[in-house]
């Protein structure tokens, strides 16, 4: 399954923002600033990434029974799509 380019847009966008923040947690990181302002830039890391993931999931979702046919999903595979996010 590929996802249509319009689509991947906003996900690239998320996951660019994160590349962004974890510039930041490194060059902080290797700054020697405080652990409580890398904590923060880091766990901003952790939900832009987790955020496009579910983006990912959800887009494919929507990909997959728009082509498909909700009766016709494979369930294996979306399952997989799920697991992979656990």
């Amino acid at each position: 399954m590929r996802i249509p380019e319009a689509a991947a847009k906003p996900i690239v966008t998320r996951l660019k923002r994160a590349h962004g923040h974890l510039a930041t947690v490194i060059r902080m990181l290797e700054e020697g600033q405080e652990c409580e302002e890398v904590l923060t830039q880091l766990a901003a890391v952790h939900k832009a990434l987790g955020r496009s993931g579910y983006t990912l999931v959800a887009t494919g979702l929507r990909h997959c029974i728009a082509t498909e046919g909700p009766d016709n999903v494979d369930q294996q595979k979306l399952e997989r799509l799920f697991l992979a996010m656990a």
